[in-house]
């Protein structure tokens, strides 16, 4: 073939060259990028496993099986999940199981107040393995009563028992839980779970999220009469509407929304937090108790509404002389919430969720999903130009806020997870809040008690219990 020597040859012959160069170089750099992505990606994948993976040598039998059999990180969740819960169910029972002890481990100071944390480690390897936000150790809700500290795990194993000055020695207390939540339900995801543990005069309640029907989901109320040899649990509150799991209005799921905070108001009534499954619509609903803080008969399960507009409610106190709530709950992105409640007032406060938060929708604001949320829930900035209530305080970012308690008059304590602190504050006469002096813990706060001038602290990073004396 005869190739005509000119100079236009020459140049398109050197252009093609430097193209050629130029897609070879970018098709190396395109394959580099990706083989780096891979390498991340694998490194992620085998430090989510080394995160997930216990000590515990029955959990590495699962582990293994899941190289075998399974190729996403996913898969992996779910078979851990499930098997973390089956391990710990299968454990309820166990001979050697009837006896738990917290033994103290170390002793922290707070820097406040010469305040110092005594930490007691969880006992064995088969107790307290599964947790509501982490796969492992575990979660917990406790409380106190006549002299006993008593504990529910989030699969519903429950126990009391004593304080000491070097252990806290617990006592399995059987129980009927399995009949509302069970394997069936704790293996689907691990935000579906025991909520909140509350006893109120010799009666015992267990909040949880149940499955109405097949992924479909409300948070429920147990009632049980307190006896520490056998718990028999009758289903109290239920509400007759749930969300489903993959069939809603928004097309978005999250149990992680689903409140389940119990606390007493009077003889007759207790007062129950729900949240709105990430159906954010359901907060403004005034026929639906999702998104609500609830008032419920101890005997027939009737309620009402006491306030509305919540997303998330993960803590609340009752002021009893003053006839208050102080309620706590998660923002979405940024934005958790310290509420007042006057119980005086005889109009019913909307704290303005969807419409309303200092938060904004996870991901990026122009992608055009989030442009339909913001379309439909605006997430104004303020509350009380939209007849509101106002929080007492609000958190950008968030600290992931869990429970509230009273140690003294107008002094409070919260406690939070993704922070891992908790916060003394004080609310005054005037409904203002000060003085808010954040310490830091070390580990997420599942939850808090106040009993005896004692701060006892659920810790789920270590399944542990952490107490604080106050002075």
């Amino acid at each position: 073939m005869y190739f005509k020597k000119t100079k236009a040859n020459y140049i398109y012959i050197t252009l093609l060259i430097i193209i050629i160069f130029v897609l070879s170089f970018l098709i190396e750099r395109k394959i580099s990028s990706l083989e780096d992505q891979l390498k991340e990606t694998k490194i992620k994948k085998n430090l989510e496993i080394e995160k997930l993976n216990s000590n515990i040598d029955e959990l590495n039998k699962f582990k293994k099986k899941y190289l075998i059999k399974s190729t996403s990180l996913d898969e992996l969740s779910k078979v851990l999940n499930n098997s973390l819960s089956r391990f710990e169910l299968s454990n309820h029972g166990a001979e050697t199981n009837k006896k738990i002890e917290f033994s103290k481990n170390s002793t922290k100071n707070l820097y406040y107040k010469n305040y110092k944390m005594i930490k007691y480690i969880k006992p064995d390897k088969y107790f307290l393995n599964r947790g509501i936000n982490n796969f492992h150790p575990g979660s917990a809700y406790l409380d106190f009563f006549d002299g006993k500290l008593y504990l529910i795990s989030s699969l519903g194993f429950i126990a009391s028992g004593t304080l000491t000055k070097n252990n806290i020695l617990l006592n399995r207390i059987e129980n009927n839980i399995k009949e509302f939540i069970n394997i069936n339900q704790f293996g689907k995801h691990l935000w579906f779970s025991i909520k909140d543990l509350k006893i109120i005069d010799k009666s015992i309640y267990v909040s949880y999220t149940h499955e109405y029907y097949d992924n479909c989901w409300n948070t429920s109320l147990l009632k049980a009469e307190l006896n520490t040899k056998f718990l028999k649990f009758e289903k109290l509150f239920s509400p007759k509407e749930c969300i489903n799991e993959y069939k809603n209005q928004d097309s978005e799921f999250n149990a992680h929304q689903s409140g389940g905070r119990i606390i007493d108001l009077d003889d007759n009534m207790l007062i129950f937090t729900l949240g709105e499954y990430r159906s954010r619509y359901l907060a403004q609903d005034l026929n639906s108790p999702n998104g609500k803080i609830i008032k419920v008969n101890k005997e027939n399960g009737n309620y009402s509404l006491i306030s509305v507009g919540h997303r998330n409610p993960q803590g609340i106190v009752y002021d009893k002389n003053k006839n208050i709530l102080i309620e706590t709950e998660h923002g979405p992105k940024g934005g958790d919430e310290i509420n007042f409640i006057d119980l005086n007032s005889e109009i019913m406060p909307n704290f303005g969720w969807p419409i309303s938060s200092y938060g904004e929708h996870y991901g990026d604001k122009e992608h055009p999903e989030n442009q339909k949320r913001y379309k439909k829930y605006p997430l104004k900035k303020s509350h009380i130009d939209h007849n509101f209530v106002e929080p007492l305080k609000y958190f950008v970012p968030s600290i992931g806020i869990s429970e509230i308690v009273k140690i003294n008059e107008n002094h409070y304590v919260v406690s939070s997870l993704k922070d891992k602190s908790i916060y003394f504050l004080k609310v005054n006469n005037d409904h203002k809040l000060s003085n808010l002096k954040r310490v830091y813990i070390g580990e997420r706060i599942r939850d808090l008690i106040y009993s005896d001038k004692q701060l006892i602290l659920f810790l789920e990073d270590s399944a542990s219990i952490g107490i604080v004396k106050i002075n």
